[in-house]
């Protein structure tokens, strides 16, 4: 049962993008979580739209949906999603337990606000070592720059290798 768990914390973690600043969890992935189609999902959020003002959810705008659609897979049933999605802050999905009221999904929203717990935490760590890093240096007058500079990159979050796009020419072919 542990290791259904774990799986189940890592798939919420990996669904979490950060969109306008804020850390979201999209409808269609949320629908996945709770196993119920997308448009029931939906339909209980509209029908409860008091309930989720804009700071707990809104709607992606086109072009963050084109942004996101070519960095993850989106259902591409019938030729691709037509809308753009929802995306649901902590406090949306917090909100969303109001809503459905299944055991899987109060079971769901427990993983997924452990999820964002632990990501506020790491993060949170990452700062504080940041800044003691930082106080190390003033207080040694560079003396160690160069093992500060590794620190940094060692905890900088890693860059996305980005896909080539084109045709590769003969010359340059492995």
């Amino acid at each position: 049962m542990a290791a259904k768990t774990k799986a189940i914390a890592d798939r919420i973690r990996q669904s979490i993008f950060l969109i306008r600043g804020q850390k979201v969890i999209l409808d269609e992935h949320l629908a996945e979580l709770y196993a119920v189609p997308t448009r029931i999902l939906i339909q209980a959020v509209t029908r409860n739209a008091s309930r989720f003002p804009r700071d707990f959810m809104f709607r992606l705008s086109k072009r963050e949906f084109a942004n996101l659609r070519s960095q993850i897979e989106i259902s591409s049933l019938w030729g691709g999603r037509r809308s753009a999605p929802y995306a649901f802050t902590e406090h949306g999905v917090a909100m969303l337990s109001s809503v459905l009221r299944s055991k899987r999904a109060v079971a769901v929203n427990v993983e997924i606000m452990r999820a964002f717990v632990y990501l506020r935490r790491v993060v949170t760590e990452h700062v504080e070592l940041a800044q003691r890093i930082d106080e190390l240096e003033e207080r040694y007058d560079g003396k160690f720059q160069v093992v500060f500079d590794a620190i940094r990159s060692l905890i900088a979050p890693p860059e996305q290798p980005r896909k080539r796009i084109g045709y590769l020419s003969a010359s340059s072919r492995p």
